[in-house]
């Protein structure tokens, strides 16, 4: 049995990962750490795990936590690097849901996230937790970046027209849509119910912290740097994400024929559903759940293929996602512990 530590887990993602992980065949939880909820238990703080948690917080040491297998960090973005060294150190297997190491370039996560970054040694080492693109070296590695949110969404819904030269880099399009639940648990005016029910606004047009991760990995698949105009907004419902993506053609097939390409590019994706074309995926239908619905349109006369992907943005997004590459690392069954129904209604 693998023993798994969750540090910072009084947020969304950390009590996702605490409900994925309380019936995962192959995974027991033995520690939960939060400074502010010390000595509290684990099922007072989050009702839903009664029964399925006894344990107390406790403050993060690195001394009880190097007896875990494996830790994830459910942190805000700057923690994970202060303790990482020690971890790695330890010969511990750490996943970082943040965005402590998803950039390769340290200077430039510094100037989107207003600090310099606390441990560059541990950049080159972190592997980027993208199971459709990076599964062998996620296999192999001792440190997972996982992915955000909004970067799976989009990351996922342009890899195959990318990979294969289909449209002009030059000019891609994300219009992407959240649910509050995205921007974390703290206090926040902007996603109390009386500010953002009835309403739908787009934040970050300007340029959202998202935006360099999701560039970093577009131009990965296409090999080449592209141009990207990504405008995050965000809605009145608890969870979920809907990316609109918006690209060029530049390729004389027919979308049938691209159709067929996405079902070849993630016909063995266990978490990638190329729905029939004509589909609109819905955020309902992946609730709760680690899947990416994928479909693809284009309107007459038009060479603008636009392509709709969505998923739950707490799952596929981030706690799914990281007990996905967890899975990956330890040699388990890729869907242990998250190949739940979504919810419905």
């Amino acid at each position: 049995m693998i023993k798994a530590g969750i540090v910072g887990a009084t947020g969304y993602t950390g009590s996702e990962l605490l409900r994925l992980l309380a019936l995962h065949p192959d995974v027991e939880v033995s520690v939960v750490t939060s400074r502010s909820e010390a000595g509290k238990a684990v099922a007072d703080r989050f009702p839903h795990l009664r029964a399925y948690n006894d344990l107390n917080f406790t403050d993060p040491s690195v001394d009880t936590l190097a007896q875990c297998d494996v830790v994830f960090f459910a942190t805000p973005h700057g923690v994970a690097q202060a303790m990482m060294p020690e971890f790695i150190d330890s010969g511990l297997k750490v996943i970082d849901l943040s965005a402590d190491f998803r950039l390769k370039n340290a200077d430039l996560w510094a100037s989107w996230y207003n600090q310099p970054h606390g441990c560059p040694e541990l950049i080159e080492q972190a592997v980027y937790g993208l199971p459709e693109v990076n599964r062998e070296a996620i296999k192999a590695a001792s440190l997972i970046a996982c992915p955000g949110c909004y970067p799976t969404a989009i990351q996922l819904g342009f890899l195959p027209l990318l990979e294969n030269k289909l449209v002009d880099t030059g000019r891609l399009i994300a219009d992407a849509k959240s649910g509050a639940s995205g921007a974390g648990r703290g206090a926040n005016v902007g996603t109390l119910l009386a500010e953002c029910a009835d309403s739908f606004k787009a934040y970050g047009a300007s340029g959202h912290r998202h935006s360099p991760e999701i560039r970093q990995g577009l131009n990965s698949f296409s090999g080449e740097d592209v141009a990207l105009t990504f405008v995050p907004h965000l809605l009145p419902m608890i969870r979920g994400i809907e990316a609109t993506l918006y690209a060029e053609l530049t390729t004389e097939l027919s979308l049938e024929n691209i159709q067929a390409i996405y079902e070849k590019r993630y016909e063995n994706e266990p978490f990638v559903d190329v729905m029939p074309l004509g589909s609109h995926p819905e955020t309902r239908s992946v609730k709760g759940s680690n899947y990416c619905r994928i479909a693809l349109h284009k309107q007459a006369d038009s060479n603008t293929i636009i392509v709709l992907s969505v998923i739950d943005n707490l799952v596929k997004g981030a706690s799914g996602q990281a007990v996905q590459n967890m899975n990956l690392m330890f040699g388990l069954e890729e869907h242990a512990g998250i190949n739940q129904v979504p919810l419905m209604p």
